[in-house]
C-alpha cells in the first residue's frame, strides 16, 4: 500500500506511559555449570534499547513521525540511558525523573537467538500514589502540539485513571485521535478512538475464549460497543489479527516467516495502527499495514523498530504476490532485498551474534552444483547472504545469449532454497561494492578459485572477516547444461529451421508412421 504511505502527511505524535529498559546478552551455549545444572551463556556482544511506550514512540519516528516521548523513570544511570536512547532514535523525552523510585528494567539473555533468562528488576509505586503532577503537566503541555495521542499501558502505574481520563478529554476537546494499548483496566480507555489488545487480553476483558474468528467478531464487537470505541484491534498471534469498526471488521491473516522474537511486536502494530489512523487511512487498510508490520519485526531480535522504507517494501511483495497469484506467474519472494534493506536486518543480526556469509552468482539455469555450493555456505555461518548478478550483468559477462532465466526467476528460485536467507541483486560485473556494502563475516567461493583472485577478499579480510573456498560438484555448471540442451537433436533441428525428426515408434504430425 505504498500510495497510502505516500498520502501520510508528517506527523506530530506524542506517547505517553510506562518507561522500561531493555537489556540484552547475547553469546552461546556449549556446556552445563558444573555448580548447578544450568547453561553457561559466553557473552558476546550485550545492548541496550528503549522498551514500553519508548518502544512505541521510536516506531512511530521510524515512520517519519515527529515524536514527544512522555513518562516517568527513577533519578538513576537508567533512566538517563533510557533518555539518551530515545534522543538516538529521534525522539523528543520529556521524562518525570522521581526521586525514591528505579527506572524499570528488564534484562534478556540470549543464545543462539533464543531467550534463555529474563530478570525484572522494578520497584512497583507505593499503593495509593499515581502519576505526580510533574508528569501531568507535561502531559497536557505536549498534548497541545500533537495531531495523535497514543497511550501505551504496560501496567505498571503511570496510567491512572485520572491520568488516562484526563488526557482523553483533552484530546476530545481538541479533535486529536486517541489509540490505547492498555495490558489491563480498559474501562479507563472508554471513548478513545482506537484499542490494541492481544488475543489473551482481549478473553481477559470478555471473561471468555474466543476460539475462531466468528466468535472473535461476535464478542470483539460486544466489547468494542462497551467501552464506546471507534475501532478495536485484536491481534491473534500467528492467525494474524482482526480489526472490528461500527458496521465492519477486517480479518487480516498472518504471513508465515522465520520467527526470532516476538518481543516488542505489539508495540510495533500499535504504533503502525496509529499512524495510519491519524493518516487517514480506513480501519482496514491501518489493520493490513500493522499486520505487515509486525510481521516484519518478529523477524528482528528484541525490541525493535519497522522503518518507513521497509514497510513500503513489504507492501510492494505483498501486492506482487496477489498479483503472482492471480495471473499464475508465481509468488513473489520476501527474501528479495534490497542493499539499503538489508543493511539493518545483517546489523542487527551482527549484535545478536549471528555470523553473516555471502556468495555471489550468476546462477543461470539452477543445478545440484549450486545447491550443494549454497548448502556448503549456509554451514559456515547463521545468515546467508546471495549475491545474484542482474540481467543486464549477466549478458556483459556471458554474452548476448545470457542469460537463459531472467532474474526475477532466478532469485525465486534461490529463495525457495532453505538454505538461502537473503538474495539481493547487483548490476556491476564484480560484487566487490556489495561486499563493502553489506560487510559480511566470512564470503564463499568455489574450490576452483584456489590460487585465484577473490574480489572482495582484501575488504573482508580488512575487518576480520574470512574467505572459505568450498567444493564443487564434479561435472556441474550452467554452461555444460546448455552445451547438452544445444546438443539435443531437437535443438539442433529448431536452429536448422525444421522440425525434429520423429522418435522411433511414434506418429509424426499428419502422416502415419
Amino acid at each position: 500500500m505504498p500510495s497510502l504511505l505516500d498520502r501520510w502527511k508528517p506527523l506530530r505524535a506524542l506517547v505517553v506511559g510506562d518507561l522500561i529498559l531493555d537489556r540484552y546478552a547475547f553469546g552461546t551455549v556449549e556446556r552445563i555449570s558444573p555448580e548447578a545444572p544450568i547453561p553457561i551463556l559466553r557473552v558476546a556482544g550485550e545492548d541496550a534499547r528503549i522498551g514500553g511506550a519508548g518502544n512505541v514512540a521510536a516506531n512511530l519516528a521510524a515512520l517519519g513521525a515527529r515524536t514527544t516521548l512522555i513518562g516517568r523513570v527513577g533519578r538513576d544511570p537508567e533512566g538517563r540511558t533510557l533518555a539518551r536512547l530515545a534522543r538516538s532514535a529521534r525522539v523528543t523525552p520529556r521524562l518525570a525523573a522521581e526521586a525514591g523510585s528505579r527506572t524499570i528494567v528488564k534484562t534478556r539473555f540470549l543464545a543462539h537467538d533464543q531467550q534463555i533468562l529474563r530478570a525484572d528488576r522494578e520497584d512497583p509505586p507505593p499503593a495509593g500514589t499515581g502519576p505526580g503532577r510533574r508528569l501531568r503537566a507535561l502531559a497536557l503541555s505536549a498534548l497541545k502540539d500533537a495531531d495523535l495521542l497514543v497511550l501505551s499501558d504496560y501496567a505498571k502505574g503511570t496510567l491512572d485513571d485520572g491520568l488516562a481520563g484526563l488526557l482523553l478529554a483533552s484530546a476530545r476537546r481538541r479533535r486529536i485521535p486517541v489509540v490505547a494499548g492498555p495490558k489491563r483496566g480498559l474501562a479507563r480507555y472508554r471513548g478513545a478512538t482506537a484499542l490494541s489488545l492481544n488475543l489473551s487480553e482481549a478473553c481477559e476483558a470478555l471473561g471468555r475464549n474466543l476460539p475462531d474468528q466468528a466468535s472473535v467478531t461476535l464478542h470483539g464487537q460486544a466489547l468494542r460497543r462497551r467501552l464506546g470505541l471507534g475501532v478495536l484491534l485484536i491481534t491473534r498471534g500467528k492467525e494474524g489479527l482482526s480489526c472490528l469498526w461500527e458496521g465492519g471488521a477486517e480479518h487480516v491473516p498472518a504471513r508465515a516467516r522465520s520467527v526470532y522474537d516476538v518481543t516488542g511486536a505489539g508495540d510495533t502494530v500499535l504504533a503502525v495502527f496509529a499512524a495510519a489512523l491519524a493518516g487517514s487511512a480506513s480501519p482496514a487498510e491501518a489493520a493490513r499495514l500493522a499486520n505487515a508490520a509486525g510481521g516484519l519485526v518478529v523477524g528482528k531480535l528484541g525490541a525493535a523498530v519497522v522503518t518507513r522504507t521497509e514497510l513500503a517494501a513489504e507492501m510492494l511483495d505483498r501486492r506482487a504476490q496477489l498479483k503472482d497469484l492471480r495471473t499464475g506467474t508465481g509468488p513473489a519472494s520476501s527474501k528479495l532485498r534490497t542493499p539499503a534493506q538489508l543493511k539493518p536486518l545483517l546489523a542487527e543480526a551482527r549484535r545478536a551474534g549471528r555470523r553473516v556469509v555471502f556468495t555471489n552468482g550468476c546462477f543461470d539455469l539452477v543445478h545440484a552444483g549450486h545447491v550443494k555450493l549454497l548448502e556448503q555456505a549456509r554451514a559456515l555461518g547463521d545468515r546467508l547472504v546471495v549475491g545474484l548478478n542482474s540481467d543486464r550483468s549477466v549478458r556483459r559477462l556471458k554474452g548476448p545469449g545470457r542469460p537463459l532465466v531472467c532474474e526475477r526467476e532466478r532469485a525465486a528460485l534461490l529463495a525457495g532454497l532453505a538454505c538461502v536467507d537473503d538474495v539481493v541483486l547487483f548490476d556491476a560485473e564484480t560484487p566487490r561494492s556489495l561486499v563493502l556494502a553489506l560487510r559480511p563475516d566470512v564470503l564463499v567461493k568455489g574450490s576452483d578459485y584456489a590460487g585465484g583472485v577473490v574480489v572482495g577478499r582484501r575488504e573482508v579480510e580488512s575487518w576480520g572477516g574470512r574467505v572459505a573456498l568450498v567444493n564443487l560438484l564434479d561435472g556441474a555448471s550452467s554452461s555444460r547444461l546448455i552445451a547438452r540442451i544445444q546438443a539435443l537433436p531437437e535443438a539442433k533441428a529448431r536452429r536448422r529451421g525444421h522440425a525434429a525428426p520423429p522418435m522411433k515408434g511414434m506418429k509424426a504430425k499428419g502422416r502415419t508412421a
